[in-house]
């Protein structure tokens, strides 16, 4: 795609990721690497690599899981869907839109998950887990991300309720969200735990 640059957030990730994009990158000036040190978490990678697509000077920013569990093709979707929002979100949940290849605990945790954060926080979208997304560079301007608190998953609500809070025109599109091709997801009892009450704590601020 014309015009499209790729920044890899990387939590020193013990897989050699880092060494890899950099290795790529030598040959794809549009592919770039943020190391970032400790503490690492989903919500503080989240936050430092929303600032350095702001300071790259990007127009739109698209956020997306890095083991294809977001599929690469709908990103053209997601940039087209853009006309009239302000921020697009790719919905398993959303009219056409299917959750693959996961087990029916996973399927029951995304629902539950969702239904607590669509009811202390108002969310105006069917799925508040999504993670992949597309920020014009007002909307994300306007969510404040160097102010965002959340260290974990909860980033995915805090900008989604700052975003609402804001006034800005959210719109949902189907995709597929498949499992992951590799590795193993970190999300456990004690991660989802944690998850629930950082949205809490969102409401109750």
């Amino acid at each position: 795609m014309p015009g499209l640059e790729i920044l890899v957030v990387d939590d020193e990730s013990p897989d050699g990721t880092a060494g890899l994009v950099e290795e790529l990158g030598r040959a794809r000036p549009a592919l770039r690497l943020l190391r970032r040190p400790p503490p690492a978490g989903r919500g503080l990678a989240g936050r430092d690599g929303y600032l350095k697509a702001l300071d790259l000077g990007a127009s739109f920013v698209i956020e997306m899981d890095a083991d294809f569990s977001h599929r690469p093709r709908h990103i053209p979707q997601l940039l087209a869907a853009m006309d009239g929002a302000d921020l697009v979100l790719g919905s398993r949940l959303a009219p056409g839109g299917r959750d693959l290849e996961r087990t029916f605990l996973r399927h029951a945790l995304t629902a539950l998950g969702g239904a607590w954060a669509r009811a202390l926080l108002g969310l105006p979208v069917a799925d508040v887990n999504s993670g992949f997304r597309c920020f014009s560079r007002a909307a994300l301007e306007a969510v404040s991300p160097a102010t965002l608190a959340s260290e974990g998953p909860a980033i995915v609500h805090e900008t989604l309720y700052r975003a609402a809070r804001a006034g800005l025109r959210v719109r949902e599109i189907p995709i597929d969200f498949a499992e992951r091709r590799a590795g193993e997801s970190k999300l456990g009892v004690r991660q989802l735990l944690a998850g629930w009450l950082a949205i809490l704590r969102l409401r109750l601020s």
